[in-house]
């Protein structure tokens, strides 16, 4: 019997359309003579659509076109029940349309990376590849991510953060705390978005006003870093659990301003978007051996110390006047799901989902053996409230 994956996409995030990229990629490399494939299309709008037509990703210039071809479905919030559901169901025939026994997420950004489908996926109880709730919040929020990595030792670079309300109300001081911190250039960033969306750099107060207004477009919680002028952007990949691991080789990518934009990452200088592997890069990147297994070292430590699963992406920067490394932040759902930073290192696209798809069947036996309720019924023996029962 082949095991029946799920692979959910799309979503509603500003990342949208790379994850119909990175997904369809996937798909594409799972072994069909091991496993059935099963495509999930989450809408804009948040509705949930399979069929056959969501494998081919030109079908996406035409949304409602191909949604025609598809049926939409749900599954319902009961513990142990992996079907997939018809939400027009027929008054003949099955309203079932199939059984997940994988569900391996390829949901990029906001409502998808950052815990949101882990955490409902993990309440249906179908095993899933990838990092968990706790670890996808804390990787998909920057400032949770820098304050779990400063305490275990892992070197961030220095950072002021706020919410959205408090620059409204406080701008002046917030402006001055800034300059007094760290000083100009400095990066602004929304706190829980990837792809460079929001980013901006600011030499001055007036800059630094506008980039603030634009991060706060996206999120309720900002963080803005010192920049690092001569700098160097490496990434590393790292695949497995936070107890046993392993990491890919470097790469260096090539960035076409001051930052690493929305354009440089998944445009790959062509008219059509092509994902992560279509970004100009170096691989491996030209570094010294000896910063190369640094790196690699603390990319497998930010996975650990935030109990990552699955694969993620670790992005670092190198400061080129001192050669000192600083994690930037670490990517739980990655482009492509950085396949090519593992054909380099030796593990080919088909093998990483298999690896995928086992690591998610082995965490699901592990938890089996947890004790989540007790036997007993503490009503039945008389206790429990402070108060009377009625």
């Amino acid at each position: 019997m082949k095991t029946n994956i799920g692979v959910f996409f799309g979503g509603r995030s500003t990342e949208h359309e790379i994850s119909v990229i990175s997904a369809s990629q996937a798909m594409h490399a799972i072994d069909r003579n091991r496993y059935n494939v099963t495509p999930i299309y989450i809408t804009k709008e948040g509705k949930w659509y399979t069929g056959e037509a969501l494998f081919n990703v030109s079908g996406y210039r035409d949304i409602p076109a191909l949604l025609k071809q598809c049926e939409e479905v749900y599954m319902r919030p009961i513990f142990g029940d992996c079907n997939l559901y018809k939400v027009n169901k027929p008054m003949f025939g099955k309203a079932v349309v199939g059984s997940l026994d994988v569900v391996i997420p390829v949901l990029h950004g906001s409502n998808g990376e950052d815990g949101t489908f882990e955490g409902i996926i993990e309440a249906i109880g179908v095993p899933y590849a990838g990092c968990d709730v706790l670890a996808s919040a804390n990787g998909m929020d920057k400032i949770t991510m820098k304050m779990i990595l400063a305490h275990c030792g892992v070197p961030v670079i220095d950072f002021v953060w706020f919410t959205d309300k408090e620059w409204f109300t406080g701008k002046d001081n917030l402006i001055s705390s800034i300059e007094s911190t760290l000083g100009y250039p400095v990066i602004v960033k929304p706190a829980n978005l990837g792809s460079s969306v929001g980013i901006g750099r600011a030499a001055d107060r007036s800059r630094l006003e506008e980039c603030i207004e634009d991060a706060s477009r996206y999120s309720s919680r900002i963080i803005v870093e010192h920049m690092v002028d001569n700098l160097k952007e490496i990434n590393c990949s790292v695949l497995g659990d936070c107890d046993e691991f392993e990491t890919s080789v470097c790469e260096e990518p090539i960035k076409s301003g001051d930052i690493l934009s929305y354009e440089d990452k998944y445009m790959g200088g062509t008219k059509g978007a092509k994902g992560m592997q279509a970004s100009q890069k170096r691989i491996p990147a030209d570094l010294p051996e000896s910063m190369s297994n640094e790196i690699r070292r603390l990319a497998g430590e930010t996975f650990r110390v935030l109990g990552c699963h699955g694969v993620s992406r670790v992005d670092v920067i190198v400061d080129a006047d001192t050669d000192k490394i600083y994690v930037n932040e670490i990517n739980t759902i990655p482009g492509s799901l950085s396949f090519y930073l593992w054909e380099a290192t030796g593990i080919s696209f088909t093998s990483l989902m298999d690896k995928l798809v086992e690591l998610a069947l082995k965490r699901n036996r592990e938890r089996s053996n947890k004790t989540v309720t007790y036997s007993k019924n503490i009503f039945s023996l008389g206790g429990g409230c402070k108060g009377k029962l009625k």
